[in-house]
This record gives C-alpha cells, structure tokens and sequence, in this order.
C-alpha cells in the first residue's frame, strides 16, 4: 500500500489513540462528565451534529445530551482531548432545535479534517453494531453494553465483540489497460462503479477477487494486487481494494449476472473522460473512487458523482 494512495482513502484517516485500557472502568462516563472536558460526537439516525463550518460539532460530554447510549472512542493525538459518542433517541435529538444541522458520513467523509473522519467512522460503525446486536444470537436474550461501548453482555454473561465484514472491490484492466466498470440493479441506470463482494468464510481476499470478479462479469482474473483498505460502516464493512488484470490465456466475453450487475463496460481514460457528462462514478468518500482515479492517474473532475 503506497502513502499517495492511501491519503485518498478519506475513512482510513484518523487522529485518535483509542485507549483500550480506559474502556474496563466502570465509572468512566462518571468521570468524563464530572472532569467536564470530554467532547462528544453527537449521533442521531446515522447522521451527526455539525457546526458551523460543517465539521463535526463536538459539545462538552453533560447530562443534557441525553443520550441513550455512549461510546467511548479515545484520546486526540494532538490535542490529548478524550472523545466519546452519543447515540440519541428522536426526541433527544429534537431538543436540539430545528435549526440544528445533521450530516451523514457518506456526503461529508472526504470534506471533514483527519481527526473528525475518524471519530464520526469509529462512531458510526459502532453505534451500527450496537443497533443489531440487541439480543444475545445463542440464546436470544436481550444484551446490555458494557466496556465503555465496545462489548455487549448477555444474562449468560457471554460477551459480544463488535465485528466487521470484509469485502473485496476491484480495479480490473484489460490488456489494453481499460478499466472494468460495472452497473448494479439497484442504482440508478447511469450508475457505474467497480466490482465488490464480499468475502466468503474460509476464503483468503485474493481468492475472493478471483470469484466475485467472475460471478459478476464472467472475466477471469490473475494477479490481484492488495492497494489499501477503508471501513465503510455502511452498515459495517471493511472495504479491501485491489487492482487485478484479464487472465490472458482465457477468452474473456462480458456476462453481467443480470441479478446484481446490469451492465458491464470497458473504459479507456480517454472514453471515461468523454463520458462523464453521461455516467455517474462513485463519490469522493469511497475507496472506489480512490481505485478509478488511482488507475486515471489523477483526480476526475465531474459533476454526477454519488
């Protein structure tokens, strides 16, 4: 993974130091409210509480939050700052008044500094998991959070651990260096971005390249190339970016599986460029967009990103 590619990974950005050891304390949100200096990311149906300048917010961690759940997310590197997150129900949320402004992390993950990326992705994929994990999948008993946010305990005690999905998304070229780009069914016709699955259990990422490449598109692929990673809480993924190439020794025709891929099509840059008035390319906030401007050879000025 080179360093130019992985600035453009907007997600992958942070500047915390999580502090694993503080999450055990019993009293911590105690603590942090009594000390008066923890900040908060304010989270409110996937969105969080924006200031002024459409960064992140970040009141004093009070009672008057109201939270219905907090998650301890850690300390700034730079400024030593402790973070939390506050998850809120909708009438907490109302308090803040109608001219409050909500922000979700799809449209402002690219615009936000390095230490809000982080905090409103870690926050995020959290309170994600916390969502549907409340109830115990042994025994079906309802679970409480417990370790400042990061487990959930059943009445067995058998603790939960948050988890994460891994998926596969690829940049395939063609021996003529053409980018492969595909159409799902459920976005709009014009939609275009590039092949992504995720991985299978007891299956390695590279193996999973080679079969969600060829499920989707027919194409044989080789030599998958690992490029970065970025989460995308989304609602709990980790996105894993590889480039991979055509096999060359398979003849290769383009099969869309007509079930999640509609259409297929191969771009040249110039062909991408001259089409760009037409399609629309994933949005700045997606390791797929790193991926296409990665293979374009800088960034892709267009207007219909999504």
């Amino acid at each position: 993974m080179s360093a130019s590619f992985t600035r453009r990974l907007p997600l992958s950005r942070s500047g915390i130091d999580r502090d694993h050891a503080s999450r055990s304390r019993a009293e911590l949100f105690d603590e942090l409210r009594d000390a008066g200096s923890a900040k908060t990311v304010v989270l409110h149906r996937g969105a969080a509480l924006l200031d002024g300048d459409r960064g992140l917010a970040l009141p004093i961690l009070d009672e008057a939050i109201g939270a219905e759940l907090l998650l301890y997310l850690g300390r700034g590197h730079e400024d030593g700052q402790t973070y939390v997150a506050s998850v809120l129900s909708d009438e907490a949320a109302a308090a803040f008044g109608d001219g409050a402004e909500w922000g979700t992390l799809r449209d402002l993950g690219s615009g936000l500094s390095d230490l809000d990326a982080g905090l409103f992705t870690q926050s995020l994929a959290l309170a994600n998991w916390h969502a549907s994990h409340g109830f115990s999948p042994r025994t079906g008993a309802p679970t409480r959070a417990g370790q400042a946010g990061w487990t959930r305990h059943a009445d067995d005690d058998h603790e939960l651990f948050p988890r994460t999905d891994a998926a596969v998304i690829v940049g395939v070229t063609d021996a003529d260096d053409r980018l492969l780009l595909g159409a799902n069914a459920l976005w709009a016709p014009n939609r275009y971005s590039l092949l992504a699955g995720f991985v299978e259990p007891g299956e390695s990422l590279e193996a999973a390249v080679a079969r969600e490449v060829f499920e989707e598109s027919g194409v044989h692929v080789i030599d998958p190339v690992y490029l970065g990673s970025q989460p995308w809480p989304f609602p709990a993924s980790l996105m894993v970016g590889f480039r991979a190439t055509v096999d060359p020794t398979r003849v290769t025709e383009l099969e869309p599986d007509g079930e999640e891929i509609v259409d297929l099509r191969w771009f040249s840059r110039h062909e991408l460029a001259a089409s760009l008035d037409r399609i629309a390319l994933p949005g700045a906030t997606s390791i797929a967009r790193a991926i296409i401007e990665d293979w374009f050879g800088g960034p892709i000025d267009d207007r219909t990103a999504w």
